[in-house]
């Protein structure tokens, strides 16, 4: 897999998703301050709610924008089976039932999916159950991750 391709699709659904943030964000703000939002007496808190609505859609778009900026630091890191799983490696695993998965180690952006050369990857970061049990290991490692009271055994096929 062409890893610096593979960034440049990251970074695009990110863009997207940061352009949508913006427009909440904006459409947010204008509902907040219009006119007719005038709270008329203090059980009216259209105004009130919105301007709450207005201050996560404003996180949310300083979320994106950070985590377009840690993807823009990344270098396209080519992994081998002697290499262990770190930021950047795609990875490939097989559960117990024989189910194939793709995923990329990221920085940021967390189960963001996306299709990139016709490989459907979704994003998993350290801090995540899977992602912490991943980093550190190599190919034909098995791992588990405790999943909603159980565990949930994976072995790594292939890393990249």
């Amino acid at each position: 897999m062409n890893k610096s391709l593979l960034l440049k699709d990251i970074l695009h659904e990110l863009e997207s998703l940061h352009q949508v943030a913006v427009e909440a964000a904006m459409q947010a703000y204008n509902t907040a301050t219009h006119d007719e939002n005038i709270a008329e007496n203090k059980y009216d808190t259209l105004g009130l709610e919105a301007a709450y609505l207005a201050q996560g859609q404003s996180q949310r778009v300083a979320e994106c924008a950070s985590d377009m900026a840690k993807y823009k630091k990344l270098s396209a890191i080519t992994f081998t089976s002697e290499t262990a799983i770190g930021i950047g490696a795609v990875v490939d695993l097989v559960d117990e039932s024989g189910r194939t998965q793709s995923l990329f180690i990221g920085p940021a952006a967390g189960g963001l999916k996306l299709t990139s050369q016709q490989v459907e990857l979704t994003i998993v970061t350290p801090s995540a159950p899977l992602g912490a049990a991943l980093v550190g290991h190599y190919v034909d490692d098995e791992i588990k991750v405790l999943v909603g009271g159980g565990e949930k055994h994976y072995e790594v096929v292939a890393v990249c």
